[in-house]
């Protein structure tokens, strides 16, 4: 029996309303030991988070990994920037794409792969407002669809 490899740990869902999802790109995250603990405890909150790009460096930001219980004096500040490791070639691409007007780079997924914590980064253009209402009523006509044709 084949064994799950991808633990999905937390998703931003706020990210697909905000913004148009034009590519996506995953990068390992560096961490101390409190924060993978609380990570695999599922304590992290992706919704303001955020990709910066400094110094050669990609960092995400604001995003909250909760203190671990047992941690005592060992703990970790919940809102730290923590370093993405990705390729010089991928963080210079991201810089580029950052640089442009209306274009985010923004934390989609954090998951664990293979024993570490991994987080699907996707680079987003902001929605307007009649975009965001486009979509729902987008998704709410193939709801009624679905509904509507369901096979009994």
């Amino acid at each position: 029996m084949k064994e799950k490899t991808d633990n999905l740990i937390a998703q931003n869902k706020k990210a697909g309303h905000d913004y148009f999802i034009k590519e996506t790109l995953e990068a390992g995250i560096a961490l101390t030991g409190t924060e993978i603990k609380s990570i695999r405890a599922r304590r992290i909150n992706l919704r303001d988070g955020y990709v910066q790009i400094i110094n050669g460096n990609a960092y995400l930001e604001n995003v909250h990994i909760s203190e671990y219980k047992q941690g005592n004096i060992f703990n970790h500040d919940p809102l730290r920037k923590r370093q993405l490791l990705l390729h010089k070639k991928q963080i210079a691409r991201l810089a580029g794409i950052q640089s442009q007007q209306g274009m985010t780079i923004i934390p989609l997924k954090v998951y664990i792969k293979h024993g570490f914590a991994k987080v699907l980064i996707g680079v987003g253009q902001g929605k307007k407002q009649y975009d965001k209402r486009q979509t729902i009523k987008k998704r709410d006509q193939d709801r009624e669809l679905r509904r509507k044709y369901r096979v009994r």
